[in-house]
């Protein structure tokens, strides 16, 4: 049996902005700016201690109609995420709010 890879950019959906940058990135219009070694490390570290603070380590059960849970479903798609993920992250803002 073999694994399918997700792509977390399959089903992504650009705005017209975004696009307009996505096209002048494939034209070659647009290049990337070297971050200075010090400001690398700082946002490196930055990272680091965002995921110590992000580690999930408590699961939770909760019921919620079928409906919910597969309009929860399509809009996860719509993003390119597993619905967990969203549900994770709309109970993070919510609770961080």
């Amino acid at each position: 049996m073999t694994k399918v890879k997700f792509d977390p950019f399959k089903n992504l959906i650009l705005d017209k902005y975004e696009q307009e940058i996505e096209d002048a990135i494939d034209a070659g219009e647009l290049q990337p700016v070297p971050i200075p070694k010090k400001e690398l490390a700082m946002l490196k570290k930055a990272a680091e201690n965002t995921l110590k603070l992000m580690k999930k380590d408590e699961n939770i059960n909760i019921r919620v109609s079928y409906s919910t849970k597969q309009a929860l479903r399509n809009k996860a798609a719509k993003l390119g995420l597993k619905y967990q993920t969203l549900a994770g992250s709309i109970l993070h803002q919510y609770a961080n709010a």
